[in-house]
Parts: C-alpha cells; sequence; structure tokens
C-alpha cells in the first residue's frame, strides 16, 4: 500500500516491476488479454499514482484527474489502484467477473476512474472538458489523459488538440503511449504519420519526449517548465510492447494474447529476476 510520501526514482522502478508481476498473475487468473498494452505502460502508471498525481482517487474538489483513454490497458490501472491502497486485494482479484466494476476497460464508480474509457479517441476531449471547467474555476487541479500513440489516428484527438490549444489550457497535460504498435501490426506499416512531437508542437502543445521505461526520465518529463506561451503540455512517452517478458516485448500479438500457465510461470519469473 502507498504512502504519502512522494517516491523517489528507485522506488518508482520498484513500483513499475511490482505492477507488472500484478498484471501478469491477474491475466492469467481472469483469461483476458491486452496484456502487453498494460505492460507497455507499466513505469508510466508508477510513475504518475507514486509520485505526479495529487490526491488521486479523493473527493477533493482541487484533486488531479487521470484519464485512462486507452481503456483496454486498464489492467495496469487497476494495479495501481492496488497500490494506492483505493481498492484492496480481494477487489483486484475480482478483474472481468460477474459483478465486478474492474471490467476490461475502467467503468466510472471506481475510486481513482473519473470516466469510463475504451472507445478510442475520446478520452482527450473529455480532458478538455474537465480542464476548462476547472479552470474556469480557478482550481489548482491537473487533468491527466494517457492515450496510446495508434489512438492518434483518430480526427477527434486532433479537435481536442486545436481546443486545448486555443483555450490555453495549461492544467491539460496529456501522456502518449508511445510504443509504434496497435492491434494490427506496427503502427508506421497500418498509418504513416509525421513523428509525434512535430504534430503536437504544430498543433500548439508543449511537447517532450521521454523514455517511457525510466522514472527519473519520466519525472523530468512532467516537472519540465514551457518555456513559451500558456498551453497543454504532451509527453510522448517511448515506450515497448509488453516491456518486463522478454517473449511478449516488440511482439503485436500480445495486444490481444492470453497466457497458458507455463508461458505465466516464465514470464513471472523473469519479472522476479528483474526485479
Amino acid at each position: 500500500m502507498a504512502s504519502d510520501r512522494p517516491a523517489p526514482p528507485a522506488e518508482l522502478r520498484r513500483l513499475g516491476a511490482t505492477l507488472r508481476r500484478w498484471v501478469i498473475e491477474q491475466a492469467h487468473e481472469s483469461g483476458v488479454g491486452h496484456i502487453g498494452s498494460a505492460l507497455s505502460i507499466a513505469d508510466v502508471t508508477a510513475v504518475l499514482w507514486g509520485r505526479v498525481l495529487r490526491a488521486p482517487g479523493t473527493d477533493d474538489p482541487d484533486r488531479d484527474r487521470f484519464i485512462l483513454s486507452k481503456g483496454h490497458a486498464a489492467l495496469a490501472l487497476y494495479a495501481a489502484l492496488r497500490w494506492k491502497g483505493l481498492i484492496d486485494e480481494e477487489t483486484f482479484h475480482t478483474y472481468c467477473k460477474d459483478g465486478s466494476l474492474l471490467g476490461v476497460h475502467p467503468e466510472h464508480g471506481l475510486p481513482g476512474v473519473e470516466v469510463a474509457t475504451g472507445s478510442l479517441g475520446q478520452g482527450l476531449s473529455v480532458g478538455c472538458g474537465l480542464a476548462y471547467a476547472l479552470k474556469r474555476r480557478g482550481s489548482p487541479a491537473r487533468v491527466f489523459v494517457l492515450l496510446s500513440d495508434a489512438e492518434c489516428d483518430e480526427g477527434q484527438v486532433w479537435e481536442a488538440a486545436m481546443f486545448a490549444a486555443h483555450h490555453q489550457l495549461s492544467n491539460l497535460v496529456a501522456v502518449v503511449d508511445d510504443n509504434g504498435m496497435q492491434a494490427f501490426g506496427r503502427k508506421d506499416d497500418v498509418l504513416a504519420a509525421p513523428r509525434p512531437e512535430r504534430r503536437w508542437s504544430a498543433f500548439g502543445w508543449h511537447a517532450r519526449v521521454a523514455d517511457g521505461h525510466d522514472p527519473a526520465a519520466l519525472l523530468r518529463a512532467f516537472s519540465a517548465r514551457p518555456a513559451r506561451r500558456p498551453g497543454p503540455s504532451v509527453v510522448l512517452a517511448r515506450t515497448v510492447i509488453g516491456k518486463g517478458v522478454s517473449f511478449m516485448e516488440d511482439r503485436v500479438e500480445w495486444h490481444y494474447r492470453n497466457l497458458s500457465p507455463g508461458l505465466a510461470d516464465t514470464a513471472l519469473d523473469e519479472l522476479r529476476r528483474a526485479s
């Protein structure tokens, strides 16, 4: 369970390893896929929930809001909620069982889940609405939206990006899980586009690139002060799908594939040796 003390980078690295282990254990128990995507964001999730977010999952009106726009990676979020003490271990193990709020995608009503997500391309628009309302209210709260890189093929993402830049939503931070992979192959093979930092900058955002598996680099990216006019920020986290499990890393089939008992044991052995 988390403490109120901000975690240093070494502790955040250990937290990322813990989240990965819990993802593997629960994915195997439930027989549900999307494992590679959850492992991809484990370190980003550890940094956000272990250090960056202020009072997440509370009733504080000035709490930071977190939106997992790439809702299929929800198991990583549930693991963070378990670590944070917002859900207990027993509840965590109800993942994808009848009557549980822990579905394949996040559902509103679970502590720490501000909105239901999973229909790709819509999370940033919701984040814009929240950030705009908080700004108008004079609240110090920030809104963090975690998207997938392939999700940025959706036109609605760029409509939201224009809205955020126009209204100078400095309290809005997008985080892109830039692992170069999507459901049917490598992202650039499905739809090639200019490097994301160029696109986001062109839309008026403060773009920062960071190693998405290096907590210290992520902390620097989240704490950087924009040198130009006020406006939204985006952290482009360079990641690897299936990170931490050698037979999953950079393999498109682990977007959907489930674990056999033998593969689950192998994955957990690797994660324990690396932690």
